[in-house]
């Protein structure tokens, strides 16, 4: 006899292993399947973000930026520092660590929640109509198993797009993984791709001595950013030595040539260009994970760019199948899975106990983005170029770091924070930051746009002195042309 469950989950990112909690929170006997291995052939719960994405990358860009704070900044502080050098294998072994000790760490929340784990590639195989469940192959390198669950959520991600004439190896060729594991600088790095990835990975080793050029196809710089805000952006970036930025390029060819990489392009102005590199870095987006999920066989519903398509509670065609994350529409962001695999695992729940309401959906519109560069980039809601195309009147008021006390004594005073609010009620449209920790401060902003808080409502509350939080608070003020401190 088969094992059953009441849920099955197919991929254990963010968006599958927390789907998996809280099923298992709210009762459901809860499986989750997954086919990840690490760069030692063992099962690694936490998907791509956890492992070769968000957390390692982040752990490289605190220590690429500490680096580079000694070298060329903590002299401001009246401090010197002679023959600073790095270790790029311990930053290695430091950031493997990390990503071990979260793998482990999921590993173990399964085992509290009592979540049963299974490793291996998960494959939808037909619905049994009179036991009301879906039948579900399990195949690894030792063996095969079939189960059987009555809800299932696929959670597969997503994987990196590929260029056809240049194909990853991760030795000459990188994609994200290979370029979180390089063992030593290159001299001169190239990225195809100025996305979240390409930027923070041409930031990591531009930090650590590579001279690093990134060829964009997008005419312009950042544009799913605020126009200011990507202005600003490319404008604090151009000043950075060893740093290179051409948007507007048409990538002709890649040819990895002896110890080298050479990439034929035309540039902006049509101009055929030629960039010899010692590693190139290949980011130019990703794309949904449903391969050999069975979705096809089953009559699963795709869109054109093959994403599965869902309605706002994340229901696919298929009965009692959901789909969440990178492999759904929205934007690819580990918090919005997790927020979606939460939202789901409560609806399963409501319809096991007979409950009819679902609770609400998703708002992508207050769904924060980061970018950790340096400085941080990030923002939630509308930008000024969607409020202008959607004939949105709105007002704007926005305040820049070098006046704020806190970032003058941290010495990082470079960008500012701007907020959109309607002209007519002062509801906050969009925040958008520039500056440093921002990571951190948009979550306000998060906040008041969930709330439905007007600029006003901002500038009433009492931020603490002296934080970086007051230029948010200014900012606001200056909605109404109000600002105290410049």
């Amino acid at each position: 006899m088969l094992e059953t469950f009441d849920v099955a989950i197919i991929g254990a990112g963010p968006g599958g292993y927390v789907a998996a909690i809280r099923c298992a929170q709210l009762g459901l006997n809860t499986v989750c399947i997954d086919e990840w291995k690490n760069s030692r052939g063992k099962a690694s719960l936490g998907g791509t973000c956890l492992n070769v994405g968000c957390i390692p990358s982040k752990a490289l860009l605190e220590s690429s930026e500490n680096y580079f704070k000694i070298q060329h900044k903590i002299s401001a502080h009246g401090i010197s520092a002679e023959n600073v050098s790095v270790n790029i294998p311990a930053m290695i072994a430091r950031k493997d660590k990390i990503v071990t000790t979260f793998t482990a760490g999921i590993t173990s929340l399964f085992k509290k929640n009592k979540v049963k784990s299974m490793h291996g590639r998960g494959t939808l195989l037909n619905r049994e109509e009179s036991i009301n469940a879906w039948k579900i192959k399990v195949d690894n390198s030792d063996a095969t198993e079939t189960i059987e669950a009555k809800h299932v959520i696929v959670a597969t991600g997503s994987i990196p797009r590929q260029l056809s004439f240049a194909p990853v190896d991760n030795e000459m060729i990188l994609d994200n993984a290979g370029a979180l594991a390089l063992m030593e600088v290159p001299k001169r790095l190239g990225v195809i791709g100025a996305g979240v990835i390409g930027l923070e990975m041409g930031s990591v080793w531009r930090r650590l001595g590579a001279e690093v050029t990134i060829l964009e196809a997008m005419p312009g710089f950042l544009m799913a950013a605020d126009e200011q805000i990507a202005k600003e952006a490319k404008s604090i970036f151009a000043k950075e030595p060893g740093l290179q930025i051409n948007t507007g390029v048409n990538i002709k060819s890649v040819k990895v040539s002896g110890n080298s990489v050479v990439v034929g392009y035309g540039d902006s102005n049509n101009q055929e260009q030629v960039m010899e590199v010692d590693k190139l870095i290949v980011a130019i987006g990703r794309i949904p994970n449903t391969i050999g999920l069975g979705l096809e066989e089953n009559g699963l519903s795709v869109d054109e760019r093959g994403f599965i398509i869902v309605d706002q509670n994340c229901r696919t065609n298929l009965t009692n199948v959901y789909a969440v994350g990178d492999v759904v529409r929205g934007p690819m962001l580990a918090h919005k899975a997790s927020e979606e695999g939460v939202a789901v695992a409560e609806m399963i729940k409501h319809l096991e106990t007979n409950q009819t309401s679902v609770d609400e959906a998703i708002d992508f519109n207050t769904i924060p983005w980061v970018i950790y560069t340096a400085p941080e980039i990030a923002w939630v809601g509308k930008n000024e170029q969607e409020l202008r195309a959607a004939g949105i009147a709105y007002k704007a008021g926005q305040f820049p770091f070098i006046a704020n006390g806190r970032a003058r004594a941290i010495n990082e005073t470079s960008g500012f924070i701007k907020i959109l609010a309607d002209e007519k009620t002062d509801r906050v449209l969009g925040v958008h930051m520039i500056g440093p920790h921002v990571s951190e401060l948009i979550s306000e902003a998060v906040m008041a746009m969930k709330f439905s808080a007007s600029s006003q409502d901002i500038a009433c509350i009492v931020h603490a002195h002296p934080s970086l939080s007051e230029v948010f608070h200014e900012a606001a003020l200056g909605v109404d042309k109000r600002t105290l401190h410049i």
